[in-house]
């Protein structure tokens, strides 16, 4: 009998039952603003940014609206404006060149490995060219983080400033840092599939006073930047509070209360989404014309999500995993579709950018398959969507029925 798998790729666990009381006592009390306190009151909102700053070992911490707007804001705070070139990985989704365009910068898109990270010798030769750009905004795509010990070296070197979109990757490390503690700025997103779920959220992070005192008065603080309990000093909003515009985006208190418990189990959350990811990749090793993505030791990585190349396979034949896949109860996404489908599209679907010849990237991105692993699978769940990835790719690659 053939299998087919029966669960939900979209059906993430409910919120923990803390994060429910508080949100409905945030409900009760109506003060749903991160401003709006009762006297002698510190907002949910202050102590999530509190609690996020000691998790990942930085001074400073904001909560926003949405990672992608963690991002604009980091790249309005590190400078960049209007006609500015910004180099990022041609392998991210959407919101991360949306994010450059959304300042009114050019996106300069860096070649992928096989790996799925920033080829650094691409990044390399770019930025050795006359007028350089010196930002890179670095995307921890899907999880996969490169050599960060070489990538800083040829940032440093090049004098650009990184500032790192780490979506997928909180919690992650490498070489024992954390992911967003090589950059300038960290963003973070908390949307429905990420690591914590407060259906859209943001956070960002920095050890530089004045990033973070125009992130925050970016972010729509007034004069009320005091209230502030992972901020910097006062001394640093002296500096940029009469030149900095307000462009809201902040985090309401409802969203920081269902985030706080999240943030408190996300050790243990870490743990389980790889015990799923190892489940898979031991699944599929070894499976005639897959290519499992090898993580370098150096690599803690935090995996949500599972990715495998078919390269060089023929466009039908990937099509034809792709609709067996679904025939029975396993939905991948492809990276090498002309046409966006729902949140997959690739560089060349964002016509926003200049078209850049990136022949290494069309590669990969054509043998790229994506699949969702949520907690609410269990181990065995996820062995028997091995299984069936397995079934379906040897059949394929081998021309069987």
């Amino acid at each position: 009998m053939t299998e087919r798998f029966t669960g939900n790729f979209t059906q993430q666990e409910p919120i923990p039952e803390d994060g429910i009381a508080a949100a409905l006592e945030v409900l009760r009390h109506g003060r749903l603003h991160r401003y709006n306190v009762a006297e002698g009151e510190v907002s949910q909102t202050a102590l999530l940014e509190q609690e996020f700053a000691a998790l990942m070992g930085s001074k400073y911490a904001l909560a926003v609206a949405s990672g992608g707007y963690a991002i604009a804001t980091a790249l309005r705070a590190v400078g960049v404006g209007p006609g500015d070139r910004v180099l990022t990985n041609a392998f991210t989704l959407a919101p991360v060149p949306g994010a450059i365009a959304s300042v009114g910068a050019v996106p300069v898109f860096v070649e992928v490995t096989e790996a799925l990270t920033i080829d650094l010798d691409d990044l390399a030769q770019k930025l050795a060219i006359p007028d350089a750009p010196k930002v890179l905004l670095l995307s921890h795509m899907r999880g996969h983080i490169c050599d960060m010990d070489r990538l800083m070296a040829i940032t440093d070197a090049a004098g650009v400033t990184v500032v790192e979109d780490c979506a997928h990757t909180m919690g992650a490390r490498w070489n024992g840092v954390l992911s967003g503690r090589h950059g300038a700025m960290a963003a973070y997103s908390t949307q429905t599939y990420k690591h914590a779920n407060s259906g859209e959220g943001g956070l960002l992070i920095s050890d530089d006073p004045d990033l973070m005192a125009r992130a925050i008065m970016l972010s729509g603080s007034y004069m009320l930047y005091d209230r502030h309990l992972a901020g910097p000093p006062a001394e640093a909003f002296e500096r940029v509070k009469y030149i900095t515009p307000n462009i809201s985006g902040r985090m309401d208190n409802l969203r920081a209360a269902i985030l706080r418990p999240q943030l408190a189990r996300l050790e243990d959350q870490c743990a389980a989404w790889n015990a799923r990811y190892r489940v898979v990749e031991a699944g599929l090793r070894d499976t005639p014309g897959l290519t499992v993505i090898e993580r370098p030791e150096e690599e803690g990585y935090v995996m949500s999500s599972f990715q495998f190349l078919l390269l060089d396979w023929a466009e039908g034949e990937v099509q034809a995993v792709l609709r067996r896949c679904a025939d029975r109860g396993v939905e991948l996404k492809w990276f090498g579709g002309a046409e966006p489908q729902g949140f997959t599209s690739r560089y060349d679907s964002w016509r926003y950018a200049d078209a850049q010849a990136m022949p290494q990237t069309d590669r990969v991105l054509r043998g790229i398959l994506d699949m969702r692993l949520p907690l609410t699978f269990s181990l065995e769940d996820c062995a028997q969507i091995a299984r069936i990835i397995r079934d379906v790719v040897s059949r394929v690659y081998q021309g069987a029925g």
